[in-house]
């Protein structure tokens, strides 16, 4: 199905990085929450996750949606490392786990301070192969997307692993829910989502800006842009250095300065994005029970 009234055009740069005539296009449906979206580009596949089914889906061009991992321990974010492999983040067993070529997996992280990790929730590997990724309470607050559980860590934070998986650290920790996150082009800014807005209105639904030096410390920490509809979940970076964000109503896209340039209107709630496709210029968009599709005039950095 292509849905044609698909954008909301607030400033006229936004114009240079959709195609008006390009309608936005349902992939697969009939799924609980699809998330975590990923391209493999040496595949022409897609990897996504549906938390309450606890499966990972993959999708080609012709071949439609077919499951690709059952009994995926409630399986979140999921990103690809500088080697193309698959990192992924368990809800179940509260765990970051990277799928070697072979097949084996290797579990990244699943403590910090001697303690289990929340649930994490997104992920994203940095060019040096550090693991990033965020850890919110979503996959322990009920049976829904995880187990429920008490959480054992003393908030909800952001941590960067070593690449063997041997030094885990908080690099963040004053997030209520942190939530999808992702580099700038050169990887001296780093975005953050904060969602916790969906169990207390009082947190701001905002995106935050850190500073990045050499040695991967942040500094900062600023609001960065507002969702004004919803809260923000997934996101990513453009090769222009714009942010595309989720949101209740679509895909939010701000410029590198947080101004809103416009929306790709979605008829579900949006959770998370990636770009892709044979010439990287399909933007796929994984909503409530939908994954979506749509050419845009960019691609990923």
């Amino acid at each position: 199905m292509i849905f044609s009234q698909t954008y909301d055009i607030i400033r006229p740069e936004f114009r240079d990085l959709i195609h008006s005539n390009m309608g936005l296009a349902r992939l697969s449906s009939g799924h609980r929450w699809t998330e975590g979206p990923v391209w493999f580009p040496a595949h022409n596949l897609l990897l996504f996750s549906d938390i309450p089914h606890a499966r990972i889906y993959q999708w080609t061009e012709g071949g439609g949606a077919s499951v690709y991992r059952q009994h995926s321990e409630y399986s979140n974010g999921n990103t690809r490392d500088p080697n193309g492999r698959l990192v992924t983040c368990h809800h179940g067993s509260r765990s970051v786990v990277r799928t070697e070529h072979d097949g084996t997996r290797q579990v990244i992280a699943e403590s910090y301070m001697g303690k289990r990790l929340n649930s994490p929730n997104d992920v994203v590997v940095r060019s040096d192969g550090s693991i990033w990724f965020t850890d919110p309470t979503y996959g322990i607050l009920s049976d829904l997307e995880g187990h429920q559980a008490t959480p054992e860590q003393e908030g909800s934070f952001v941590y960067r692993a070593s690449p063997d998986g041997q030094a885990l650290s908080a690099v963040v920790t004053d997030f209520v829910q942190p939530n999808g996150l992702a580099f700038s082009v050169d990887e001296n800014r780093l975005y953050i989502a904060e969602s916790g807005s969906s169990h207390d209105p009082e947190v701001p639904s905002v995106l935050r800006a850190f500073d990045v030096d050499t040695d991967g410390n942040l500094s900062g920490g600023q609001e960065f842009a507002t969702i004004d509809n919803g809260l923000p979940d997934g996101l990513r970076v453009d090769r222009h250095d714009n942010i595309w964000c989720s949101a209740a109503d679509g895909v939010h896209v701000f410029s590198k300065a947080g101004d809103l340039l416009g929306k790709i209107l979605v008829p579900e709630t949006v959770a998370n994005l990636t770009f892709g496709g044979t010439r990287g210029n399909m933007l796929f968009i994984t909503a409530s029970t939908s994954v979506y599709s749509i050419f845009v005039n960019s691609a990923a950095a």
